[in-house]
């Protein structure tokens, strides 16, 4: 037989643990992790009689587990039990039911430590004997769990803690004597011992566990109660329209929560470790939420600093390691209405892991000592968020800030029409636009008034035409299709925006000969698409989960699974996220389906969006008015048309007037258009053609009623090109370049999501749009420095004021953020945290933001090596398209001197985000991911960051040069040394080469990306995103703090007056955001 303390596994290597009895001397005869069964046993200990006494065997330590078999037979119980075996010296024992009901407890099993709960037909009594008479280490108090069975003593001992519950009132009812008791029913309230509860009002019985709960309903609101009760199938409560309170039993009173329809569960290992999840209501409705599986839905939550102290009491009060509470989120404060006691998080692997190894540590702390045997507490590396820096000095990681662009989405569309019928201007006058001279609409209800104008217009020109509606015929038709689009209303969809016109709208062009009518009208522009799609959604989800790996940790136990240091940090409060998104559909999705990867969340997205993802259109920091552009937008774009609208080739005078900066990219895409009206000739009898080959597909039987990508039709296709086709050229023959980035978006849409339609020419198409969009798109942002700077400043402003802010706070003592010290035993480094804030955006942020550190002054390029090599590549990069990222990264050297400007150091890095279609080898180049400094050197010669994968082994990847269909996954795998590399699921992976992977050949991927052999939705590819790429690693804090200064009291005096009004509530703004 092996040593005590060996492998601990049987012959196929399975970790096991038995249900069974073990008397005094069979303890410690069990090989590690593995209990053996009775034969084994007895051999054991025949020899372990013979060994020789001086020199004991190192034995193991028994975790008994003694509970009714429904509850020691669960599936997360099996589950951590499985993995508490994995210490070398722990072994687990069942004590089997029928012992536990009808054996004395001097015949029960022996351990050293039990994990015993209450639970219906369990006897606490005899548990409580078994405690006295054998002194195991308890993992759940046994007295206090006669406590958590009467509701009156829950709620007494959190009122001692302090900790926030409902106001309430206990009604104690003598059996005998019934009447007798101090309850006033009124129609709309209770008064119980002189305490009033109007309703509504919430009725529990003291004992807990009787689970029917009642909430009594105002009449006002219809009046009757919901009854809650127990979950049988799919209802947790039905509706009821008795309206007078239970006349029998003892029942606490306490007033109704107005909670935003969710409860939040938080399970407690031990102290320092809380894992929360929300549920829908059962109050709601009743249906409980189920998914594929019958499960009930719930979604893993974060929790504040406040409410993860309070785990730590209700933990520590009730003496319950394992311990459910159920928390309620009302009115900006939480509050405690129900401790469970022993409880388990279901199907959350990440939670089986924790709960096993915070357990298991908790065990061996206690136990080890006096058993002797050798093991000290686990340094583990994720602990601290401790890296090399590049400059080979270990730092630790303070703060993540990262600005990203939204994921895939389907084409934006945009009609703008002038309006002057009475209804139009009540309809703007009832939601306040007078006050701004602005009114956007979004919700199903407003937009449903905008389609009965429309409709009653319509209406009216049918029976009688009326001269001035007659002009906007065609537009109140479309007005009116785009509304009854896909039958409902979904506020992401759509929106309409309402602009007040003093006097009219100035008429922009020759092509419209009417006389202006005289007076005020409104500027309706209604927009549609834009939404994200699933391959957006992928992308996001991906790009989270490989953000995790830059965060320290995944080493020891975790090494197969980079980015657990973040994981775990979060779970043990010492991760402080914020998730900031624009009021978009597209990029509030996005930030919810980052967020879902980032941190292993399961379950659907919106309700991850409605938790997590804070909005922050209060200040304008991540929304932009793209229809009030600044005057040197407007100048910007004057010039920009003028160059463009000229038919000859351009001139060395022209390059010197469209691309001062003589940025690569441009200049390249300036040598490809030759003449810029005749490449619009090019373009525009393209879409000609396309739009002829939409046509004869439609009148085709077989291919009329196709489903293309994400449920468009072929009419719907037609209809987005046709009206491209309208607006680009107009009747004087000249073209309207402000449409070239929506012919480059369509043409880019179609190629990669609707490549199976085979349409002839799209290729063609798509790259003399891009051509023509890599000028316009970037120079709309100001074509020299003086003018990116200035558009940037009014774009980016309060963004800039927030990141300066992220990043003196971090080095602030902000005791909000952190666990307090004193009660932070177990956590390594409590007064650390890294602090990550993310900011989902458009592209007119990230553009702008670009502008800012490119052209703001922060470094001298004569000066500065890298810094040049980073602006070369930058200016070389042409687009920055979906999922862009700009990431700063703080770090803290705690060898340095507090005061030393050495102390912080900050790393600036980049990704231009997902892969285009085609031209991948003309893709620039790059230095890697936080390259270490004595590798610059050997960079210069191999910069391959951003490497064509065609050169690529052949067994490891697929050419790019395959059609388009071809499904991929949305991460690549990168070879270089050195980059962050990120996750490619479905491509085949080869052992050859050296380089050094973040993430092994084996990945685990998300259940919920189901990738069929159809891939998603059918034939679409999901482009991969481009690694991170550092622009710089060795700046200092006071240094960059110093140019965000700058940059903020630079705007110009006439920028500020124009910014003015926006930020005035801009500190308000960030206190209520709660930074």
């Amino acid at each position: 037989m092996s040593e005590a303390g060996g492998e601990g596994r049987d012959q196929s290597g399975n970790l096991s643990f038995v249900v069974g009895c073990v008397d005094e001397d069979h303890r410690g005869s069990e090989e590690g992790g593995r209990i053996k069964n009775e034969g084994e046993m007895r051999k054991g200990e025949e020899e372990d009689d013979d060994k020789d006494d001086d020199s004991p065997p190192e034995r193991q330590i028994v975790v008994g587990i003694c509970s009714m078999m429904k509850k020691s037979k669960s599936k997360p119980m099996t589950e951590i039990m499985e993995r508490l075996c994995k210490f070398e010296y722990i072994t687990v024992v069942i004590f089997p039911e029928e012992v536990i009901l009808s054996q004395p407890v001097d015949k029960w099993p022996l351990c050293d430590c039990l994990v015993s709960f209450h639970s219906k037909g369990f006897p606490l009594d005899k548990a409580v004997e078994y405690a006295k008479l054998r002194n195991p280490l308890l993992i759940n108090d046994l007295n206090m769990q006669y406590y958590i069975q009467d509701r009156r003593e829950v709620y007494r001992i959190l009122q001692e803690e302090g900790i926030d519950l409902p106001r309430y009132a206990v009604l104690t009812r003598d059996p005998d004597r019934p009447e007798e008791c101090n309850l006033v029913e009124g129609e709309d309230h209770v008064e119980v011992n002189g305490e009033v509860f109007p309703k509504p009002f919430v009725e529990k019985p003291v004992s807990a566990e009787d689970h029917n709960v009642y909430v009594y309903y105002p009449t006002s609101a219809g009046g009757g109660s919901q009854r809650l009760f127990r979950k049988i199938g799919s209802r947790s409560s039905v509706y009821s329209p008795e309206s007078c309170v239970r006349k029998t039993g003892s029942y606490i009173y306490e007033e109704f929560m107005p909670t935003d329809g969710t409860d939040v569960k938080v399970y407690t290992v031990g102290p320092d470790y809380a894992h929360a999840e929300a549920r829908k209501s059962p109050a709601l409705d009743g249906k409980v939420e189920r998914d594929s599986e019958g499960k009930e839905i719930r979604y893993p939550v974060m929790l504040s600093a406040m409410e993860k102290l309070v785990a730590r009491k209700v933990c520590l009060a009730f003496k319950q390691t394992v311990c459910g509470f159920d928390l309620l989120r009302a009115n900006g404060h939480s509050f405690v209405c129900d401790v469970n006691g022993f409880s388990f998080v279901k199907n959350s692997m990440k939670y089986y892991d924790d709960c096993a190894k915070v357990l298991g540590n908790m065990v061996m702390r206690e136990l080890a000592p006096q058993f002797h045997i050798p093991w000290s507490i686990p340094l583990e590396a994720e602990d601290i968020p401790i890296v090399p820096t590049t400059s080979g000095t270990m730092m630790e990681l303070r703060c993540v800030i990262a600005i990203i662009r939204h994921g895939d989405r389907t084409p934006k569309q945009k009609m703008k029409m002038e309006v002057r019928h009475p209804l139009f201007f009540a309809l703007f006058e009832k939601y306040g636009g007078y006050k701004s001279g602005k009114l956007k609409l979004k919700k199903p209800k407003q937009l449903q008034e905008v389609l009965d104008i429309a409709r009653l217009l319509l209406a009216e020109l049918g029976q009688h035409t009326d001269c001035e509606i007659e002009e906007k015929k065609g537009k109140l038709e479309q007005l009116k299709t785009v509304l009854e689009m896909y039958g409902h209303f979904s506020g992401i969809n759509r929106k309409v925006q309402l602009t007040y016109l003093p006097n009219g709208q100035p008429k922009a062009s020759s092509e419209e000969e009417e006389c202006p009518t005289e007076g005020p009208s409104l500027l309706l522009v209604l927009k549609w698409g834009g939404e994200l799609t699933p391959a957006g959604r992928v992308q996001a989800e991906e790009l989270g989960r490989a953000f995790r790996c830059m965060y320290p940790g995944g080493q020891g136990d975790y090494a197969g699974f980079p980015g657990c240091g973040l994981l775990r940090l979060h779970s043990t409060y010492r991760h402080d996220l914020k998730i900031y998104a624009s009021d978009e559909g597209r990029v509030q999705m996005t930030a919810a389906a980052f967020a879902k990867g980032l941190l292993a969340l399961e379950g659907e997205l919106t309700p991850i969006l409605v938790q997590m993802v804070k909005s922050a259109n209060m200040n304008g920091m991540l929304d932009s008015d793209s229809e009030s552009l600044t005057d040197c937008q407007q100048r910007v774009k004057v010039r920009l048309h003028e160059i463009m609208q000229k038919d000859q080739d351009f001139t060395e005078a022209d390059y010197q007037k469209l691309a001062p900066t003589g940025s690569p990219s441009l200049v390249t895409s300036m040598k490809t258009i030759g003449n810029p009206v005749r490449t619009c000739d090019q373009v525009y009898a393209l879409i000609q053609r396309l739009t002829s080959q939409i046509r004869r597909r439609l009148e085709d039987p077989k291919s009329a009623d196709l489903q293309l990508y994400h449920s468009e039709t072929l009419e719907l296709m037609l209809q987005r090109w046709s009206k491209l086709e309208r607006d680009f050229r107009n009747k004087s023959g000249r073209y309207d370049i402000s449409k070239i980035p929506d012919i480059y978006d369509c043409v880019k849409y179609d190629t990669q999501h609707n490549a199976t339609l085979d349409l002839e020419d799209t290729l063609e198409l798509f790259r003399l749009s891009r051509a023509l969009a890599d000028i316009v798109i970037p120079q709309e942002y100001g074509i020299n420095k003086a003018e990116k700077m200035d558009i940037a400043q009014a774009y980016c402003l309060p963004l800039m004021k927030k990141i300066q802010l992220d990043l003196q706070r971090t080095h602030e003592d902000e005791a909000v953020n952190k666990l307090h010290p004193l009660y932070s035993r177990g956590v390594m480094s409590p007064g650390r945290h890294v602090r990550t804030r993310l900011y989902f955006t458009s592209e007119s942020h990230v553009h702008s933001l670009l502008s800012i550190f490119r052209y703001g002054g922060l470094l001298d390029e004569v000066k500065d090596q890298q810094w040049k090599q980073a602006m070369d590549y930058l200016s070389a990069v042409s687009e920055l398209n979906y999922m862009t990222q700009i990431v700063i990264m703080l770090y803290e050297d705690n060898n340095k001197d507090p005061g030393s400007e050495e102390r912080f150091h900050v790393e600036l890095h980049f990704s231009p985000g997902v892969k285009g279609c085609e031209d991948e080898e003309n893709v620039p180049l790059g230095f890697g991911f936080r390259p270490a400094s004595a590798e610059n050197q050997e960079k210069q010669t191999n910069q391959g960051s951003l490497e064509d994968l065609s050169q690529d082994e052949t067994d490891r990847a697929l050419s790019l040069s395959e059609p388009i269909s071809i499904k991929r996954s949305p991460m690549i795998r990168n070879r270089k040394t050195g980059s962050m590399e990120v996750l490619s699921e479905t491509l085949p992976t080869s052992s050859k080469g050296t380089s050094y992977r973040l993430f092994p050949s084996c990945s685990c991927q998300s259940p919920e990306i189901k990738q069929t052999g159809l891939g998603f939705e059918g034939c679409s590819m999901v482009p991969s995103i481009y690694p991170l790429e550092t622009l710089h690693n060795s700046l200092s804090l006071k240094q960059v703090d110093k140019f965000l200064n700058a940059v903020c009291e630079h705007s110009s005096d006439a920028h500020a007056k124009t910014m003015k009004g926006k930020h005035s509530s801009q500190s308000h703004a960030f206190r209520e955001l709660g930074h």
